[in-house]
């Protein structure tokens, strides 16, 4: 029996293991995708492991709802942080929570209001591929397109014949975008899940930074709305297509806890 929380942050969605000590292995495929089958296991966009990781309060491992390796996730990033302050109780002090993930080294703050901030990596190099904007939030990859009515917008139809597109041999995530007065409407298509998501957290991020780079967004902050919730990007500019100081603020919500057999 396999003990297990069911995460979500504005939307995108995840079980939560922890895997201080080593119950359960990454190189498990069919486990993983049974785990997050939504007709016959639990239903998720992905796993996040919580391991442990000398000199930090945790190490993060993110698997695709594939099975595959998952690049950096920040909605992800965020439930963990909670996971493993109000589950496990094992944080030190709230606000400067520092672990671990493929991507390397993050910061976190959980806010007085009960949401989580998270610092991610720095953007180097805003490019173009397939005719888009293209740029890596941490080792996400990810295309800006903005469209019109993004509501009834076809992204899934529209999506697949951009991610496998280009030099990424795993394929990147496609992020359509509306402004509305100020506001940008997102919906996102990620590898891996090969679908839509509610929310995608690097998606914000480079939606942002996109934005910006185009001389869309005038501000350093960036207020976004997903399918499954609302997200806050902050940011500084460093020069000519390199962003630092990236946080992104946003939900953590524990839906449930439960053991399954596997």
């Amino acid at each position: 029996m396999l003990k297990f929380y069911k995460y979500h942050g504005a939307g995108n969605d995840f079980i939560m293991i922890d895997n201080r000590e080593k119950v359960f292995s990454v190189n498990d495929q069919e486990n993983i995708k049974y785990l997050c089958h939504r007709r016959f296991g639990i239903g998720a966009d992905g796993v996040i492991l919580l391991e442990k990781e000398r000199n930090f309060d945790f190490r993060m491992v993110f698997i695709n709802n594939d099975g595959s390796m998952g690049s950096m996730c920040g909605n992800g990033g965020r439930c963990i942080v909670h996971f493993a302050n109000s589950v496990l109780k094992i944080i030190k002090n709230p606000k400067k929570v520092k672990f671990i993930a493929v991507d390397g080294e993050h910061e976190a703050e959980i806010l007085d209001s009960g949401l989580i901030k998270l610092k991610m990596q720095n953007v180097n190099e805003i490019g173009e591929k397939n005719g888009l904007p293209f740029l890596c939030s941490g080792t996400t990859p990810h295309h800006i397109q903005f469209v019109v009515n993004i509501e009834s917008f076809p992204i899934c139809i529209e999506a697949r014949k951009i991610r496998d597109n280009g030099q990424n041999p795993k394929g990147v995530n496609v992020n359509y975008v509306e402004n509305k007065n100020g506001i940008f409407y997102v919906r996102t298509y990620e590898r891996g899940v090969e679908d839509e998501t509610l929310a995608c957290g690097t998606g914000a991020c480079s939606v942002a930074i996109a934005s910006h780079h185009l001389g869309i967004l005038k501000e350093n902050v960036c207020h976004i709305k997903m399918p499954g919730g609302d997200l806050t990007v902050e940011f500084e500019k460093a020069g000519k297509g390199v962003y630092q100081n990236i946080w992104l603020t946003g939900p953590a919500v524990c839906v449930f806890e439960g053991e399954i057999n596997i």
